[in-house]
């Protein structure tokens, strides 16, 4: 089977998954059986609006199709996001009921003049958020317009306001109505709504849950921070919307649960020693540390549960423990958690290492040195002379070659004397200007 037909592709896109906002995966979409099930189909419109709309014209609709949908007044252009058996399960999630609820229809696939209309009426969207927040500011409202959508015919505009408080805006819809000149509804949104229309990226580096998956919002307490030990720093709470991040309650359910079991934080562990209180918890690596110092990381601890508990129980009868870790705990080297498989750990391997620049002092010292081990060397020659036995006398030739190389030394030892006595006289001369100057001052 083929990527083609395994996945259903078609010229809109895969019809599992889009880049759309709070899109549902499509795992039936391979399933023929799943788009005959039902005639409702599901139509997203800007950001995370959507609707469920009734197939009533039996088009062969795909994910990705731009339709025309009943709206009231006029007509409304959406793209559909899903079909088949899952819209079912979605308007359950969302406690949309057909009988109850009356079930607009799709009329049909948008025509070249409709989405003309529909391109006509978004491109007004950005100037009419603009104008419109200064008319209320001018009306001196406590609120905040932060988007503005249009239906696809241009008949009427949704503005989205965020406010701490009711507002009064029978003044304010009137002078939106005669600006611009069409159909005005307001909706009222909260922080966490806003973030999720406008979209953006998490501090995790995935797309906010808002904009990408949730749509029920539950109130966030800073308890839950509390209780998965996490500083209280307002900047790294907050989300995007200026609220409490959502997912520190994903996980404090695991965490109040694995507490249970914890000894108590205020309690103080009594040894020989002196006295330790409680400073840091790992919940689900059941050791809590604990510091000499109340308020401070001093003499850091890292204690099992149980042995805490052992040493409370201890401590209730008067007894103060010798070491808060037992000898065998004290023994055992704690293990890596991490495997070096490839050897190599160290970011800056592959760095040049920088050469030392030679500063102008270090030229001296060198000829000193090698002047140095030129004594040393004439030293050990004249040793080695004393300490020979008589040896018959040589030939002229040699002799004359000998002394030749005797002479060519000792003209280097002069020549490097010299050298040396310059330098110490230019320095000597620098020191005696350097004072003259200072008594001059």
């Amino acid at each position: 089977m083929s990527i083609e037909e395994g996945c259903k592709m078609n010229q809109k896109g895969c019809s599992k998954k889009s880049d759309q906002k709070l899109d549902t995966f499509d795992w039936l979409c391979d399933i023929p059986e799943s788009s005959s099930v039902t005639d409702l189909v599901e139509v997203t419109f800007k950001n995370t609006r959507k609707g469920y709309f009734r197939n009533s014209n039996e088009l062969t609709l795909e994910k990705g199709d731009i339709v025309a949908v009943e709206a009231s007044p006029g007509h409304d252009i959406g793209i559909v996001s899903m079909t088949g058996q899952l819209v079912l399960a979605q308007m359950k999630k969302y406690h949309i009921d057909q009988s109850r609820i009356e079930i607009k229809r799709i009329y049909r696939k948008a025509r070249p003049n409709d989405l003309e209309r529909f391109e006509e009426a978004k491109s007004r969207e950005h100037e009419t958020m603009l104008k419109s927040r200064k008319i209320a500011e001018d009306l001196k409202l406590n609120m905040k317009i932060g988007d503005v959508e249009y239906q696809g015919d241009g008949n009427k505009a949704i503005f989205y306001y965020i406010a701490d408080e009711r507002v009064d805006f029978r003044e304010l819809i009137k002078i939106l109505a005669d600006t611009f000149h069409v159909r005005i509804e307001m909706k009222q949104i909260g922080a966490r709504q806003e973030a999720g229309r406008i979209g953006g990226i998490g501090p995790c580096g995935r797309p906010l849950c808002c904009s990408s998956w949730m749509t029920k919002f539950s109130s966030v307490a800073t308890s839950s921070a509390r209780y998965q030990e996490i500083s209280l720093n307002p900047q790294k709470l907050a989300g995007q919307c200026a609220k409490l991040k959502c997912c520190l309650n994903f996980e404090v359910d695991c965490y109040v649960e694995a507490q249970k079991n914890i000894p108590a934080r205020n309690i103080e562990l009594e040894a020989m020693d002196g006295t330790y209180y409680h400073f840091k918890t790992d919940v689900f690596g059941g050791i809590m540390q604990y510091s000499s110092a109340p308020n401070m990381a001093t003499n850091l601890v890292s204690i099992p549960i149980e042995r805490v508990k052992e040493i409370i129980e201890l401590n209730k009868q008067g007894i103060k423990v010798e070491s808060l870790l037992k000898r065998e705990d004290d023994a055992e080297t704690k293990k890596a958690d991490y495997e070096n498989v490839v050897g190599q750990d160290s970011l800056t391997r592959f760095d040049k290492k920088k050469k030392k620049k030679r500063k102008g002092g270090q030229r001296d010292k060198q000829e000193e040195n090698k002047g140095e081990q030129m004594r040393n060397r004439e030293n050990k020659d004249d040793n080695n002379r004393s300490e020979r036995p008589d040896t018959p006398t040589s030939s002229t030739s040699e002799k004359e070659e000998n002394g030749g190389k005797e002479n060519r030394n000792q003209e280097g030892r002069r020549n490097f004397r010299n050298r040396n006595n310059g330098r110490r006289n230019r320095n000597n001369r620098g020191r005696e200007e350097g004072r003259s100057n200072n008594v001059n001052e």
